[in-house]
């Protein structure tokens, strides 16, 4: 496979930030040079500076290993700068255009080589699997980790590379981490999360844990809301990368889990307006003001817009699968939830 034009995996690699629930900014002088340099903003509205070295992954070209796959480190030099902005990150990856996915490796690791474009490898089938369960570990024969992962795993990858790249990163580790990032019920993420943190050591893994199967339910979570309501706000029917997955009862409600049936996708002002109660979903599927929360806003002189806004309100636009239909038990309970009177 040739390598990736430049811009088609500096747009990648923008595309993932976004399905990674953040944004950034790419610094254009740096197309044509690695690392490519970018500003990102998180779900969190966290900044920090990212500095990507990456290319196109390839296959290694040896017979007897068909699965090996490949950067090659051209038109860089030993050492590899590091970017030292506070907060900042640097991470080494390779990027397959076919699969749409990523794999990422120690930049501790590679950053020191001798003269020459040298190579670093990964077993294909590890970013396979990282298509289906998100991200996923590639412990080579010479004792490196390696890790395949989604896009929209991708600033959960940048923002624990360090972690994920170290041995306490063993096997068990890996499986539990996928186990626990793909569990639905927040109460028996819970659980299991704490029944393993009580029986481990050493606090280091158990913050590989913790982070990464957080970020990965987040993400598996955002993926399966997108797919069902075809990326479209299900009050405006707007694309455009913008709306955003939301939990019909919030996470901090003990019944809320990360089902599809739990999740509605919204522009980002009409999930804010969702979760501060202004707006609700009744149990006919129609999107009703908050007549009390409304009430207040005026007494306060913070109602401007509103005709505007209550005319964009109507119907939801479901998803075409009835089974990732909202479930209106979990419409009750969030009304109740928020204490809204229907």
């Amino acid at each position: 496979m040739p390598a990736a034009n430049p811009q088609v995996i500096v747009d990648a690699i923008l595309s993932a930030c976004e399905e990674s629930g953040g944004y950034a900014h790419f610094d254009a002088s740096s197309l044509r040079r690695n690392p490519r340099k970018f500003k990102v903003v998180t779900a969190d509205n966290d900044c920090f500076s990212l500095w990507v070295y990456v290319w196109t992954l390839t296959h290694g070209g040896r017979v007897t290993l068909p699965d090996e796959y490949r950067i090659q480190m051209t038109g860089v030099s030993s050492p590899l700068p590091l970017n030292m902005d506070f907060p900042g990150h640097t991470v080494l990856i390779g990027y397959e255009p076919r699969l749409d996915a990523f794999a990422g490796f120690d930049i501790r690791q590679h950053r020191i080589f001798t003269q020459g474009s040298p190579s670093v490898q990964i077993n294909i089938n590890t970013i396979r699997e990282a298509l289906t369960i998100g991200l996923s570990i590639d412990h080579k024969s010479n004792d490196e980790i390696a890790v395949g992962f989604r896009g929209d795993n991708f600033l959960n990858y940048v923002l624990n590379a360090g972690l994920l790249h170290r041995h306490t990163v063993d096997a068990d580790t890996v499986r539990l981490i996928s186990s626990l990032g793909q569990i639905e019920s927040q109460e028996d993420y819970l659980r299991k999360l704490i029944d393993y943190e009580e029986t481990q050591e050493p606090i280091e893994r158990k913050k590989v844990v913790s982070e990464v199967s957080r970020l990965s339910r987040n993400s598996n979570f955002r993926e399966k809301v997108l797919r069902a309501y075809n990326r479209k706000c299900a009050i405006t029917g707007i694309q455009l990368t913008l709306p955003e997955a939301a939990h019909i009862l919030p996470v901090i409600a003990p019944e809320s889990n990360d089902s599809v049936n739990n999740g509605i996708l919204l522009s980002p002002t009409y999930h804010k307006a969702f979760d501060k109660g202004i707006i609700y979903i009744d149990e006919n599927y129609f999107v009703q003001p908050n007549q009390v929360k409304l009430s207040r806003l005026k007494k306060i002189g913070l109602d401007g817009g509103l005709s505007y806004f209550m005319d964009t309100l109507g119907k939801v636009i479901l998803p075409v699968n009835q089974s990732a239909w909202p479930n209106i038990d979990f419409i009750r309970k969030a009304n109740s939830f928020r204490g809204i009177e229907t």
